[in-house]
């Protein structure tokens, strides 16, 4: 089995300031890049910026400014996004640096020497606010009678010389090899979307623009530039080192890659990307997983209506770790969701302060008051006791399979309702009436820990800094808080010392939302 696995965000046009979209994508792929790495993996997870393309370059010129200049203001803002979200990303990629371009150059020289690249005129409807060109079966006419995609995005008439692939000569082998891996695209919505389209027809695709000059320039013809999109995919490629294939990064992670995209970007990644990829002679990506978009207050977020929701302020007031855990737990991985206020006050209240953080908060400040803070020792257990103890420890693998199909929502769900199991267990078995069987009463507080101690090792990927804290308050060494350290082999140390209880999850307010 590969113990080794690469996993990647889309990288982030840094044409205006990051919004909650941008926050989301990084959030659920920064829990699953941790989640692998607690369960014995090796990961390499990176993110980054898209700096070229027809976009940047006309936001740019509006600004009065070059694109590189915007490139330079913007991103910093994408890199701070990332680490006021704790997400542990160990590259950030920009398609403007030396080794980018580097590696597409090398992959396009690699495509061309298989003469699945050729010379010719496009002239065609484009949309610079997707950077994709669109057939007539792809758009249509808004209110005032002007061309737009079917997404609504304005389109814009183009001729140019170009250089184009042979993407039509790809379509039985992209087909035969969705079908011997039918895991390739999830979920399975996004694959159908993909094999639809696949099987309508594909033409050749324009991978190259005169019409400005920002981007890598094509190689042996300095007057293209490489269309944004193959540029953009080779991030994948330039962050491992390519074209340099004996590079360690390149050996050791491009034979597991877990690439996670927007739906709205599924074509470019699991039918240009691919193609692109067989064309060149390289092994294609193990899965694409394509999540789906928010809303704010159920309405679609846009600029025109002022209800862009910037991740900054957000996660200034909730914290990062409220953030993460409501947008992982409410939204189901790969479908539409929703933000208001009043949602993540239910939501974290609920989950985290009334359910982990009140097990956490009673037994601990019970095991203070009554054991002079040492861990108790457990005397013989009841059935009861078994009986939760035992749904802790069978929750390892059913996070694994929830995490393997990236169902996050699944994996947080199965761990907080065994803490919720717990709290009834609590409240039924009421330590505080066994004041005359101290023994009784210890082996409640260690199993309601216990408990603690296992949720909080699992919640770890979701909520990294709070469910630290709760370890810490358990006594949990810091080498023994990985998933080999779950179940029935591990369980706390009697006697082990305990820190003052602290409460790890304040209640929020609507009034501080306001």
């Amino acid at each position: 089995m590969n113990k080794k696995i690469f996993i990647t965000t889309s990288i982030s046009y840094p044409n205006g300031e990051p919004h909650i979209g941008h926050a989301y994508e990084i959030m659920a792929t920064d829990t699953l890049a941790r989640f692998y790495r607690l369960n014995g993996y090796e990961v390499y997870f990176t993110t980054g910026t898209d700096d070229h393309g027809q976009k940047m370059f006309q936001t740019a010129r509006e600004q009065g400014m070059t694109a590189q200049e915007l490139a330079d203001k913007m991103t910093p803002a994408f890199r701070d996004m990332a680490s006021q979200l704790n997400c542990a990303n160990d590259d950030f990629i920009r398609t403007s640096e030396p080794r980018h371009h580097a590696a597409v150059a090398a992959l396009w020289q690699r495509i061309a020497a298989t003469d699945d690249i050729y010379k010719d005129r496009y002239s065609g409807w484009y949309s610079v606010r997707d950077e994709a060109f669109c057939s007539e079966s792809e758009m249509t006419t808004d209110a005032s009678g002007k061309r737009v995609s079917l997404e609504g995005s304005p389109l814009e008439w183009v001729e140019e010389d170009s250089y184009f692939f042979r993407l039509s000569a790809y379509e039985e082998r992209l087909l035969a090899y969705y079908e011997a891996n039918p895991d390739f695209i999830q979920p399975a919505s996004r694959r159908n979307e993909v094999l639809q389209f696949v099987k309508s027809g594909l033409k050749d695709l324009s991978i190259s623009r005169t019409a400005f000059d920002w981007g890598v320039a094509v190689p042996d013809d300095s007057a293209h530039v490489v269309y944004v999109w193959l540029d953009a995919l080779a991030n994948y490629l330039s962050v491992l080192e390519y074209p340099n294939e004996k590079s360690k990064l390149f050996s050791d992670y491009w034979g597991n890659v877990l690439h996670i995209i927007g739906k709205d970007i599924i074509r470019f990644h699991a039918v240009f990307w691919p193609a692109f990829l067989m064309a060149a002679g390289l092994p294609l990506p193990t899965r694409i997983f394509a999540h789906g978009f928010l809303t704010a207050d159920g309405a679609k977020m846009s600029k025109s209506l002022g209800n862009v929701l910037a991740p900054a302020p957000l996660a200034a007031r909730y914290g990062a770790d409220a953030l993460r855990y409501f947008f992982l737990r409410e939204v189901p991985f790969g479908r539409d969701g929703s933000f208001s206020d009043t949602a993540i006050i239910t939501r974290v209240n609920a989950d985290l302060a009334n359910d982990l953080g009140n097990l956490a908060q009673r037994c601990l400040s019970m095991i203070a008051k009554t054991g002079g803070g040492k861990m108790p020792t457990p005397q013989p257990l009841t059935a009861d006791d078994q009986a939760l103890l035992a749904l802790a420890d069978g929750l390892l693998p059913i996070a694994q399979e929830a995490i393997m199909a990236c169902q996050i929502h699944r994996y947080l769900a199965a761990v907080m309702e065994v803490v919720s199991e717990a709290n009834r267990y609590f409240a039924k078995q009421a330590p505080w009436a066994e004041k005359d069987n101290p023994p009784r009463r210890d082996t409640i507080l260690y199993c309601a820990a216990e408990i603690v101690r296992q949720a909080a090792i699992l919640l770890q990927p979701t909520i990294p800094e709070s469910a630290g804290r709760l370890l810490d308050q358990l006594g949990v060494a810091s080498d023994a808080r990985d998933f080999a350290h779950l179940g029935k082999a591990h369980r706390l140390s009697s006697g082990q010392d305990l820190p003052a209880p602290q409460a790890v999850f304040p209640r929020l307010q609507q009034e501080a939302a306001e």
